[in-house]
């Protein structure tokens, strides 16, 4: 299993049952991201501690594969293009956006709109066809993420620049799963690439410029912050999502994924104390079934450029 997440396999039905369990996986750790994340948008961290924590913690995770020779034969720019989009561009962006938006709507905006934008990048940048299948499962996952955002999703003055962000957090991220793709750069090669390109730049501006509250948060809430955002968030899911991305491809994956919002609707009942109505209920349902639909698809092999 373990050489299975370095070596990608011949057998496609292996790779493809591969895939599935992965992002599987990234489903989990992805929900836990967001509840995670509405709990710390109302703790004493700033969203630049947020990243502080997210960056250094995947830092030294990720060091001891830099040092032994991950990132060897990965030009210095693409390195650079992806802590770009999958570093700074969705991390920053996201925690942002926390602090300005109700944390509900990152629930939605964050993993919902990844297979749109994913979709249309693929179709633009690598020629990837929509299929009338995928048009049936992206007609309704949206379908299901507007009603799981309800009719209180305007409610919130000003809410709309934190959306604005949200967008532009899961577009960068959509930006760097085109990029491995079309690249061909590892699982390893992508993740310890984000982890290593981040906290030298990030760290020391964060701890001479950027505003901190650190210093009144509980040890707990820095522990529990820094070992989800960075070590499980980061590190572990961002290495598990780029395995599957190699065997399902950007748009299935970013298919499987859009039924985060769901997930986390389910989950923010018993651990957050929000009642999922029967809108959010019929939504949940309609994610379900578009993702369904739309990963049985046959994957579209697109040919791509070797580094």
């Amino acid at each position: 299993m373990i050489r299975a997440l370095f070596a990608p396999s011949a057998d496609e039905a292996q790779e493809r049952r591969l895939g599935f369990l992965l992002a599987t996986g990234v489903l989990v750790i992805w929900t836990g991201f967001i509840l995670a994340s509405r709990a710390g948008a109302k703790g004493a961290l700033t969203s630049w501690d947020m990243a502080a924590l997210r960056f250094g913690v995947s830092f030294v995770a990720l060091l001891p594969a830099a040092l032994m020779g991950a990132l060897r034969g990965v030009p210095l720019p693409r390195i650079a293009a992806l802590t770009a989009t999958a570093g700074y561009g969705f991390a920053l962006l996201a925690y942002a956006a926390f602090e300005i938006a109700p944390a509900a709507h990152g629930a939605v905006l964050l993993p919902g709109a990844l297979p749109f934008v994913t979709t249309l990048l693929a179709f633009v940048w690598l020629g990837e066809p929509i299929s009338r299948r995928r048009k049936r499962s992206l007609a309704l996952i949206a379908i299901g993420i507007v009603l799981l955002a309800g009719l209180g999703f305007f409610d919130s003055p000003g809410a709309w620049r934190g959306d604005v962000l949200f967008f532009l957090a899961t577009s960068s991220w959509a930006v760097f799963t085109i990029l491995v793709q079309r690249w061909q750069i590892t699982a390893l090669q992508a993740t310890t690439s984000i982890a290593i390109g981040c906290a030298p730049l990030y760290l020391p501006l964060w701890w001479f410029a950027l505003p901190s509250n650190i210093h009144l948060a509980s040890w707990g809430e820095i522990l529990f912050q820094g070992v989800y955002q960075g070590l499980l968030a980061m590190a572990f899911a961002s290495l598990i999502y780029n395995r599957a991305l190699i065997a399902l491809g950007p748009v299935r994956l970013s298919l499987f994924t859009s039924v985060v919002p769901a997930l986390a609707a389910v989950a923010a009942w018993p651990l957050l104390g929000e009642p999922l109505g029967w809108g959010g209920a019929l939504g949940v349902l309609a994610v379900t079934a578009g993702m369904i639909l739309g990963v049985r698809g046959g994957r579209v092999d697109v040919a791509l450029p070797r580094p």
